[in-house]
Order: C-alpha cells, then structure tokens, then sequence
C-alpha cells in the first residue's frame, strides 16, 4: 500500500487544555500517572495516544526541554535544498491542547524507588509508568581527535537543529574544488540510510554550487544500508565526485584534527575544508542515570517494550536495544503505539493487542530519485524478530523512483500529525 497522510494518521480526536506546569510530588492522586520523557517520534507518540485512547482516565505529561522539535529525519533533505529549516520544526501546542501536560524542562534524575523523575528547574514529577524515548547520545573517545567541544569545527549534525544548519554553512562556504570529508559511524546507530542519503544530498548542493568539489567518506564499516541503491546513484548523478575508504583501505584507522581540519586515514593526511563527523551512538543520558543500560543500550522485553531491569520503565526508539528494528522515526513511532497500548491496558485495564510492528526509511539520492527499504515486525520471547521485508531495486525507472519520493513526503507530513496532533 502506499502511504500517504490519510492512511499513516487514521482517525484522531482532540480535547482542550493548555501547555501547563509539571505535577509535583505529593497529595493522593485520583488517576494513573504516566510520565514520557523526550517529546520526539517515540515519546510524542507514546503520550498522545495515551492520553488520546484513554479518554482522559490517566493523567499524561511530557517532559521534553525544547520547545520546538526538530525532526533528523528530512533533516538531510535541508542540506540538500529541498527543505528548509522551518519546515523540520514542530511546537507541542497541539499536544497541549489535548491534554497532555506538557513541561518544557530536562529530566536530570529518575528515583526508581520512589517512582520520580526530577526536574533541572526543581521538583519532581511522579510516575506509576514511565517511559523514556530521549534518543542517542555520543560515545565519548570513538572518534580519535573529536569531542564535543569540536562540534563546531566539525559538526556531527546527528541531532537537528542549529547543528545542522552549521553544516550547511560550511558546505556552502567551501572553496572552489574543496573537500567535505565525512567520518561515518560504526553500527549501530540512529537511521542506517542517514550519512549515505547526507552524502548524496551534499552531493546534490555541490554539484549546484561547486561542481569540482570532492566528497570523501571514511567508514569503519565494510557494508552500509542501501550500498548498491546509494552507489549506482552516485554513478548517475555525481560521477568521480565521492570516494568512500571502507576498513580494507584503513576506514577504521584514522584521526581527525579540528585545529588543523586534517582527517589522518592509516597514516595517510588529507587536508580538508568541511569534516562531518558522526560519532558512535548510545541511549541517551537519562537511560544510564536510570540504570537501566547495558553500558551503551536500553534492553527491553518486545511485547510492551519494557525495561528488562525495571517493569515500570519502558523504552522507545534509538535508546533501546529490541532486536532486529533498525534505529528510525518510524520504528520509534510503531513502538510507541505498541507501548501506549500496553500500557494503557496495565493501568486501566483495557484490552491490549498482540504487539507488531514497521519500519520503512526512504532517502532521496538525487531530485525525485527516492529509494526506500521497509520491513514487518513481530514481539518474540528474545527480541523484535522481522518477519518479512522489501526494498528498491537498482536499475527502476524515473517514474517509479519519483513516486518513491512524494510517498516519503506523504509520510512525512502524517508521521509528524500522528506525533504532535
């Protein structure tokens, strides 16, 4: 089938209320509390359809710290000019005004015991289920010669935001006949396609702007998502622009310099003008404050996506570790619904579904020439295990390539409606 904002949102109901102060520790409480921490394609989700599907019998907050969320998917389509900036941004007004108690704060710590998650501003906020969708952070020392104080010199742009427009800067402010040099991470990570789908759309923005500019991609990684669909398109639209040094040729030995923009390949310098680092990948912060990691990842039981070391803490999206799905927006939002149900079901007793799941990643090579891979999902006793799966094929026709991509704007459009109302 194919997806468009009809068939991806469904039907939705909205109620009334306003963006609201957070719950504070204390008093007796009439309804159920679920807190969801980290107001992207997981936890958007996971609080709407909460709050949404239990007519108002649980009483839901979202603490998320920005107030305006900026999606990394599409994010890569920026940097190739198809979108702009404000387009990848989405408030949580429409949340707000169906209910859910949205806080505008960071979680800084969760109480297991006393089932509380505490608020950089103060307080605490309690909680009988809470689930925490914050996303990836960064694994300190897995890029010789980056940290984070070098972001700016040389931007991982993995979270979007003002990271990305950074890059963008600097990819258009290149020499004539300069180099952007990408470190590509190693698995696993959020969204698979993601740094080949960015190498094809700097592609895109220099052949416009700087058509003798090189593209070189360091990759630790012998094989990468898409290969032959990424590769037989750089053949077609940017000829002799991009090389990529995979672990044969030393793309697991090197070293960056942001003081002297040097990428250091198996001994081998190359001097360059923009360095697009993307570091290793792990849950984000508030998982390990929560003590619920395996050092790097979140592991959850497939069925309801719970913590496999607290019964009460579920975990969504690129944070947890559940098998087989690939770390997506899509992914995390199919969880999310998987999550909400169960969860719904545990507090207020309601019925709750066998739990399945989808993913689908599109990425855009050139202009209308999309690609996407997609799979189906079951809950086992291990892990999320696939079921059955598809992608394009190298060698399809414009027309079909074309559809491939309005199908991924369709899904844009629904999944961000489905996330925030």
């Amino acid at each position: 089938m194919t997806l468009n904002r009809r068939h991806f949102l469904g039907a939705t109901a909205a109620g009334a209320a306003t963006l609201s102060a957070p719950m504070v520790m204390g008093g007796s409480h009439a309804k159920p509390r679920v807190v969801v921490v980290g107001g992207g394609a997981g936890g958007a989700t996971a609080a709407r359809y909460i709050n949404k599907d239990s007519g108002g019998d649980i009483d839901v907050t979202l603490i998320e710290p920005t107030r305006r969320y900026y999606t990394c998917f599409f994010s890569n389509l920026y940097l190739g000019g198809f979108q702009e900036m404000e387009d990848l941004g989405h408030g949580y007004g429409n949340l707000a005004s169906q209910g859910v108690n949205v806080v505008h704060d960071w979680a800084t710590g969760i109480d297991r015991d006393a089932k509380t998650v505490a608020l950089a501003g103060g307080g605490s906020v309690p909680y009988d289920k809470l689930i925490l969708s914050p996303g990836i952070d960064f694994v300190d020392g897995s890029v010789p010669g980056w940290d984070l104080s070098a972001q700016n010199a040389m931007p991982h742009a993995y979270k979007a935001g003002s990271q990305t427009e950074l890059l963008k800067a600097q990819i258009m402010a290149m020499p004539e006949g300069g180099t952007f040099a990408m470190v590509a991470p190693p698995n696993p990570y959020r969204c698979p396609p993601g740094p080949y789908e960015r190498v094809s759309m700097v592609a895109h923005a220099l052949k416009a702007n700087n058509p003798t500019a090189k593209i070189l991609v360091v990759d630790p990684k012998p094989k990468f998502s898409k290969q032959g669909l990424f590769e037989e398109g750089w053949n077609n639209h940017y000829g002799g622009m991009i090389e990529r040094i995979g672990p044969d040729f030393g793309g697991d030995n090197f070293t960056v310099d942001p003081a002297a923009m040097t990428v250091d390949i198996d001994g081998d310098v190359n001097n360059v003008d923009v360095c697009n680092v993307i570091p290793a990948m792990k849950a984000g912060k508030i998982c390990e404050m929560a003590g619920i990691t395996d050092g790097n990842w979140a592991p959850v039981n497939a069925a309801d996506m719970s913590s496999k070391m607290d019964p009460d803490i579920h975990v969504l999206g690129d944070a947890s570790q559940q098998g087989d799905m690939p770390k997506s927006g899509f992914s995390a939002n199919s969880q999310a619904k998987v999550c909400a149900n169960a969860v719904r079901g545990a507090l207020t007793g309601s019925r709750v579904f066998p739990a399945k799941f989808s993913n689908t990643c599109w990425s855009l090579i050139d202009t209308n020439d999309g690609v996407k891979v997609g799979a189906t999902y079951e809950a086992t006793e291990e892990k999320i295990a696939k079921v059955d799966g598809f992608i394009s094929q190298t060698g399809e026709d414009a027309a079909l390539r074309q559809a491939t991509y309005e199908e991924s704007l369709g899904w844009y459009a629904g999944i961000t409606a489905d996330m925030l109302g």
